[in-house]
């Protein structure tokens, strides 16, 4: 009886291993929840990357970041920081500037309207964020939370903070 991720793939065989499965279950999964999330945050005129960024900005404070800086706290990698931030600063929720060592490294940081945005976006988020894991318990989710850790750190690592 096929039955999980090899149903839902419509997958006749058996994967090859269990390390296989749980792979591409990561992978199902993580795409589910993007694309809800995705859903989600169209309501608010945003991708998950431009979200992703306002809040990176928005926890940076005043001072904003280097870019480089801003690409290694994303969530998802984006190759080029400099072109997600000029469109978020043509809508205005963030700017661009020189820094003042080193005027080749471009900051970013966040306007007062990229604020009013997000924080107009906490509440509605956080409790949608309870409502797609809201049949999963809390031991479970502890225990998810770690083993995604684990694999995080595992051989396979990219050395990229998460």
């Amino acid at each position: 009886m096929v039955r999980g991720l090899q149903a839902e793939l419509k997958q006749t065989v058996p994967f090859r291993s269990r390390e296989q499965e749980a792979y591409l279950a990561l992978l199902r999964t993580a795409d589910a929840l993007e694309s809800k999330m995705e859903a989600k945050l169209k309501e608010f005129g945003l991708t998950g990357t431009q979200y992703n960024a306002l809040r990176i900005l928005r926890g940076a404070g005043q001072d904003g970041l280097p870019c480089s800086e801003i690409g290694e706290r994303m969530i998802t990698r984006d190759p080029d920081i400099t072109r997600l931030l000029n469109r978020l600063q043509k809508r205005g929720l963030a700017e661009r500037s020189p820094g003042k060592q080193d005027r080749r490294v471009i900051y970013g940081r966040i306007t007062p309207a990229g604020l009013k945005l997000l924080r107009e976006m906490d509440a509605p988020l956080e409790k949608f964020g309870r409502e797609i894991l809201r049949h999963v318990g809390q031991p479970q989710l502890r225990l998810l939370i770690d083993l995604l850790e684990l694999v995080r750190a595992g051989p396979g690592a990219t050395g990229r903070k998460a």
